[in-house]
């Protein structure tokens, strides 16, 4: 059973940051770009970032570039997600999504597995 587990949102002040994880369990993590998608209220999900098998490429919207990084830990089967510079509109439930043998997608059904999501709230 895959499972995909999410944690390190909360509520953080714009400018700051904050360090979201993803846990895989269940399947061959190395198998598998990641990627990170998230969804504001009354809004669709939409792609964030993502990171590909070896961790040799990442690709942002544009929206976070510069200001978000994803990396994994491979030995860990966890992926992350540093923010920094939070803005209020970064406000969002963001959730981890993982793509068997694909190139980064910026497109939900690209994806095989999701995760619950995390809440991430930024005051101004």
């Amino acid at each position: 059973q895959v499972q995909l587990v999410e944690t390190g949102g909360g509520l953080v002040q714009a400018g700051g940051s904050l360090r979201l994880s993803c846990a895989a369990s269940g399947l061959t993590f190395s198998y598998y770009a990641m990627g990170w998608f998230r969804q504001a209220p009354g809004k669709e999900r939409e792609f964030v970032g993502g990171i590909n098998l070896n961790s040799l490429n990442t690709y942002y919207a544009d929206s976070v570039k510069g200001r978000f990084t994803a990396s994994r830990d491979n030995a860990k089967n966890t992926v992350y997600l540093q923010m920094n510079s939070l803005k209020p509109e970064d406000t969002a439930i963001y959730y981890c999504a993982a793509r068997l043998w694909g190139r980064i997608g910026v497109q939900e059904n690209e994806y095989n597995y999701w995760g619950q999501g995390t809440q991430v709230t930024v005051s101004s």
